[in-house]
């Protein structure tokens, strides 16, 4: 493959509710306000709700976000509603792997738009985009294995459990904990 920052894909796209996009500049105050809404739900297992970043903090996180979309070395993404406007969640392609077309899915929502099934329809539409812009082989979705609301998401959309690596990752509350690792690979699902 040649250097995939010589990759065009679209900066954004939409679901039936969503618009899902690159972070751009500005995106850093709402980013902040969503953390500090949604803080203990992210604690138990977001690195980044440990220290609650100040706003200038986000906004640097979202323009270094930007940066790495345009580098294609992660591909941050925010979501939106797209009829109001308002700030869902994050989501995102990262650990990425081009040779092998190998990329994973994170992702949170704040907490005043849990439970409405955004991050479900937010990951069927970055499989989408996935598959359709990037060519993927293997679609990964990594979380803790006590974190059964995002497990729910990945067995919601179709991923398969693949495995536990066991005392895998350190939390934010200092300890090892195991991590679940779900995917999707081409000739299977897709």
């Amino acid at each position: 493959m040649s250097n995939p920052i010589l990759l065009d894909f679209p900066e954004s796209f939409e679901t039936e509710r969503l618009l899902i996009r690159a972070p751009q500049a500005g995106d850093g105050a709402e980013l902040n306000e969503a953390i500090r809404e949604s803080r203990s739900e992210l604690l138990p297992y977001m690195p980044f709700a440990k220290n609650l970043p100040t706003v200038e903090e986000s906004e640097i996180f979202s323009r270094e976000g930007r940066i790495s979309y345009l580098k294609r070395s992660s591909l941050f993404l925010r979501i939106y509603d797209k009829h109001t406007g308002a700030f869902i969640g994050c989501s995102g392609l990262h650990q990425i792997d081009w040779e092998a077309g190998k990329f994973e899915i994170g992702y949170w929502v704040r907490t005043s738009c849990s439970g409405k099934g955004y991050i479900t329809e937010a990951v069927n539409g970055i499989v989408d985009f996935a598959i359709r812009e990037l060519a993927a082989n293997r679609l990964e979705i990594r979380c803790n294995a006590a974190n059964v609301r995002s497990a729910a998401v990945a067995e919601r959309t179709g991923f398969k459990l693949d495995g536990i690596l066991r005392k895998d990752r350190l939390e934010n509350d200092g300890q090892l904990h195991d991590t679940k690792i779900y995917a999707k690979v081409r000739g299977d699902e897709f």
